[in-house]
């Protein structure tokens, strides 16, 4: 049995087209409060984490399952992270920030099995935002607000979210939320996947 501990429309999206069978439960984590005691980590190691952290509280009622977590974290340019935002307002900062940069994402995922993590990896993608002007930010709020308002950095890339950027360096379902060709890997080797 595979749980993803999320409720991610695009995780599950990726996993199902992928022929994973699997359940999806919400882990419970107060993702504010953990970042707050996670601070001293850096981008990288603050998605493996949080990515471990879901793995592990589903793993606790369900130790029976193979239990994914997943996470990603968005760092500007300047070093700072961006979490998801609270408000359209707060969207629009975000992207404002984000025009015109180089700007890095990371995902995380972790699979827990009977209360303990057996396997981990992340991967980084560099996004090359091009410079957006403040009506197309309006523009592209109108119609992405407030599906985005989950989604740290502000785009579903599968969606209107393209427009935003000149080049990804990386791979496509890191974007999307994780490094679904690694954990595909993992099952196979477990035995979960037809090798």
């Amino acid at each position: 049995m595979i749980i993803l501990a999320s409720q991610s429309a695009s995780r599950r999206a990726m996993l199902a087209a992928a022929g994973v069978v699997f359940e999806a439960q919400a882990a419970g984590v107060d993702e504010d409060a953990a970042k707050a005691a996670l601070s001293h980590l850096g981008p990288r190691d603050l998605a493996d984490a949080l990515a471990e952290l879901k793995a592990l509280k589903v793993s606790a009622r369900r130790p029976d399952a193979l239990v994914l977590g997943s996470d990603s974290v968005v760092a500007l340019a300047d070093g700072s992270l961006l979490d998801k935002p609270e408000n359209r307002e707060a969207a629009a900062d975000h992207l404002a920030r984000m025009s015109g940069g180089v700007h890095r994402l990371w995902s995380a995922a972790v699979i827990a099995e009977d209360g303990a993590p057996v396997w981990r990896h992340v991967e980084r993608v560099k996004l090359h935002v091009r410079p957006l002007s403040v009506s197309f930010i309006d523009r592209y709020l109108d119609v992405e607000w407030p599906a985005i308002g989950g989604c740290v950095g502000c785009f579903r890339i599968e969606g209107p979210g393209a427009q935003l950027f000149d080049r990804v360096e990386g791979d496509h379902f890191t974007v999307l939320g994780l490094p679904l060709l690694h954990v595909l890997g993992y099952l196979r080797t477990r035995g979960v996947l037809a090798r």
